[in-house]
């Protein structure tokens, strides 16, 4: 059987990071489709936050841990791990936004990206 390619199995990255965010106990965890928004960089974002740095880096060891495990993807590129404010986990058609409680609230990606459609998952709430 061949490996699934990026495009073909954003849908079971997008399975494991909310997984994986709602095991780590993150917040408020949404996704944004932007496959019909004009110029989007990518197809899906992901965005949660928790009300610590430590919370913020055990969701995305978490994150990286379980995206590897079930689908075979590494980041293609990763930002922010060093201050633990706003971690960006890039898998190309799937980008991963975790932040700090303040730091998401102050940047409000949602509505940058209003267009998008919005799904809410169960969260730590």
């Amino acid at each position: 059987m061949s490996k699934k390619t990026v495009i073909d199995n954003k849908e079971d990255i997008l399975q494991q990071v909310v997984a994986a965010m709602q095991e780590k106990k993150a917040k408020n965890i949404i996704s944004l489709d932007l496959s019909g928004v004009p110029d989007a960089v990518t197809g899906y974002f992901l965005i949660c936050h928790a009300s610590s740095k430590m919370q913020v880096n055990a969701i995305y060891d978490y994150v990286v841990e379980m995206v590897t495990k079930h689908c075979g993807e590494h980041p293609y590129h990763r930002e922010g791990y060093e201050n633990s404010e706003w971690i960006l986990i890039d898998y190309i058609n799937v980008v991963v936004h975790i932040f700090l409680e303040e730091t998401r609230s102050f940047y409000n990606l949602e509505s940058l990206w209003a267009d998008a459609e919005m799904k809410h998952y169960k969260s730590d709430e």
